[in-house]
């Protein structure tokens, strides 16, 4: 009796014996199905966001609830993306949300095995440090009796996930504190 009520629940059989011929709408649906509900009913607020991905900055909504992020998706009002994502932006809920996402910084020692937690003004106060060192040890005013006003011993390589402006503040950053080794990812 079991077996024959479960074989009478095939989408095979619904579509044969029913008016959906061709499988796309009642014959196509479980008892499981008809329940279930977008997760972006419950959501408690929507925030307009911008795909970490890539350079192209395809808009996104982040679907909110109890403060943890529950779906993220294309914006239809994007003029760039117009609602879709690529796969990378489709999985941008993971990237987010995913348990194994590194929060805090880690910090491994020279010659060290192990992995230490640092606090952020820690790790900012020994970059700064690293580049201020940097920079003094390999300045360099003149090379071949023309006037230089750079280092060689910093450079910067940045990501295609950069957009113009990071890209514009980055160059300004790193022109100032005189590296002449600047290039990004999109380039090469």
């Amino acid at each position: 009796m079991a077996l024959t009520s479960r074989i009478g629940d095939w989408s095979l059989l619904r579509q044969l014996r029913g008016r959906d011929s061709l499988g796309r709408g009642e014959a196509a649906r479980s008892e499981r199905s008809r329940t279930l509900r977008p997760r972006t009913v419950g959501a408690d607020r929507v925030v307009d966001s911008i795909c970490p991905y890539c350079a192209v900055g395809c808009a996104q909504k982040v679907y909110v609830k109890d403060e943890r992020v529950v779906q993220i998706e294309g914006s239809p009002a994007s003029p760039i993306s117009r609602g879709r994502l690529c796969p990378k932006g489709s999985a941008s809920k993971q990237l987010v949300t995913s348990p194994t996402r590194v929060t805090r910084v880690r910090y491994r020692r020279p010659h060290g095995s192990e992995w230490e937690d640092l606090d952020l003004d820690t790790a900012m106060d020994m970059i700064a440090d690293r580049v201020i060192r940097t920079r003094r040890e390999f300045w360099e005013w003149e090379s071949e009796g023309r006037r230089t006003r750079r280092t060689l011993g910093i450079a910067s390589l940045g990501g295609a996930t950069l957009d113009n402006e990071e890209n514009y503040l980055m160059k300004k950053l790193y022109t100032a504190m005189g590296a002449i080794s600047i290039e990004n990812q999109a380039r090469i």
